[in-house]
């Protein structure tokens, strides 16, 4: 997919304001420093079109860009911010649970994983609530270029044989660098792909 145009469209809280159109939304979400908008921003091929920031917890609302006039790619709020205090947590938590139930235009949730990491309850539990609520969804697994081929490809490896303890088949991985641009192609064509499928 060649992205010829990308603009922000609207920030906001409540799912019932985003945008009234049928196009289909792609949502991108994970932890608190996970590179969401850096990955945001490679995909796009723009650098300043997501916020990013050293300090966690930047993006508090749902985002909408509008994608070569044809699909929004939705930037959500992050989860599992240690810093925030309860209230806030519980506030982004029925924002994020909110808009992924109740919108129907939302197509796919990108979940973003640090390859650097073991599994994580709290992104296992979110998968699992996905699942649950019959929510389509893909892994990406970002910052690859920051350890060796070998140690990134046996950190996915194990992460997928723990991910198999619990699904009996693994939703679409991809992996990721917005540095080095890796990744780009492979989960731009898979949106494109089920675009085209949406519209037969």
């Amino acid at each position: 997919m060649d992205i010829k145009s990308a603009e922000f469209i609207i920030s906001n809280t409540d799912y019932k304001k985003c945008p009234d159109t049928k196009l289909p939304e792609y949502a991108f979400i994970g932890r608190s420093n996970v590179g969401k908008s850096s990955l945001i921003n490679m995909l796009c091929n723009r650098k300043g079109l997501a916020m990013t920031s050293s300090k966690p917890g930047k993006t508090l609302l749902i985002n909408h860009f509008l994608i070569n006039n044809e699909w929004h790619l939705v930037d959500l709020p992050g989860y599992g911010y240690a810093t925030a205090g309860k209230q806030t947590r519980e506030r982004l938590k029925d924002i994020i649970e909110s808009y992924i139930i109740n919108r129907l235009q939302l197509t796919c949730v990108f979940l973003l994983i640090d390859c650097r990491h073991e599994a994580q309850k709290i992104d296992l539990d979110f998968m699992q609530w996905l699942g649950e609520n019959g929510v389509p969804f893909a892994i990406i697994f970002t910052k690859i270029d920051k350890l060796s081929w070998q140690r990134s490809n046996e950190s996915i490896q194990a992460y997928k044989q723990q991910l198999l303890e619990y699904w009996e088949e693994l939703p679409p991985v991809f992996i990721s660098s917005s540095e080095k641009g890796i990744g780009r192609d492979e989960v731009l064509n898979y949106i494109e792909s089920i675009n085209k499928s949406l519209k037969k």
